[in-house]
């Protein structure tokens, strides 16, 4: 009680929604989630529908595009 939670998009499901409305939850709904996380600075609760779901057969983890390399920064 009195704690906030997030259930990120990418965490409900093993497969990957554009939109929310697209995942077929409703506002208020209320499903099984498993704590994952909790944010230090902000004590949220992050959480996952998708850590409870089994793998799908055959499935490969999205590849990642690789991040950009940083240069110096400038002063300030």
């Amino acid at each position: 009680p009195g704690k906030d939670g997030l259930l990120h998009i990418s965490e409900i499901d093993w497969k990957r929604y554009e939109k929310i409305e697209d995942t077929g939850l409703q506002e208020g709904q209320q499903i099984e989630v498993k704590l994952i996380d909790i944010d230090a600075k902000t004590g949220k609760f992050k959480l996952s529908r998708r850590a409870l779901l089994p793998k799908p057969e055959g499935y490969k983890e999205p590849e990642r595009r690789p991040r950009p390399e940083r240069g110096e920064r400038r002063p300030r």
